[in-house]
């Protein structure tokens, strides 16, 4: 969590929600940067050994939400130093977001992230398409973190734990449809 209850910093919460969000979208944006220029790696494959791992990956993205399959997905354990936030808050929340937004910082439980940077490896798309996923992966970030902080209400985490099994399904069949249909 970004903010404790108690919150006293000199800083305002909007702005560090704010500087945590630029992180975010920065993040995202980097790690995209990095596929496209991994996907220049699959681009002499054929075509249709792409496209068949893309469809195997994805369908073992969807099987695995709906809890067919076990696969572990690749986490970092550690998290992140007190001093982080406490000290420098802004620098803090920017460098915290940042690292979020890449995706290698935390676990990602869902498996869609993965299908995804997995398919933009495997589509070698143009570089525009590539970075804007990165870029919606960290929006997507700052928006559930600037949805708690709107909310202000700590019935939503209870919601949004019985609604996630449901939002993570959806949005890997969603995954599968739209990897599909960059090859039609």
């Amino acid at each position: 969590m970004l903010f404790s209850p108690g919150w006293r910093a000199h800083v305002r919460q909007g702005e560090v929600l704010a500087v945590f969000s630029l992180g975010l979208f920065l993040g995202g944006t980097l790690s995209a940067t990095v596929l496209w220029l991994l996907s220049g790696f699959a681009a002499p494959l054929p075509r249709a050994a792409r496209i068949g791992a893309l469809l195997a990956i994805a369908v073992a993205g969807v099987v695995r939400e709906a809890g067919w399959i076990r696969v572990p997905l690749p986490q970092n354990a550690r998290q992140i130093p007190r001093e982080v936030l406490q000290y420098r808050v802004r620098r803090g929340a920017l460098q915290f977001g940042f690292e979020l937004g890449t995706g290698v910082r935390t676990y990602v439980s869902a498996s869609a992230p993965y299908v995804v940077a997995l398919g933009l490896v495997l589509a070698h798309q143009g570089p525009l398409a590539t970075i804007l996923t990165g870029t919606g992966f960290g929006a997507g970030r700052a928006l559930t973190a600037s949805a708690r902080y709107a909310s202000r209400n700590d019935e939503w985490d209870d919601r949004r734990v019985t609604r996630m099994p449901i939002l993570t399904n959806a949005i890997g069949v969603a995954v599968l449809l739209a990897l599909g249909l960059l090859y039609l």
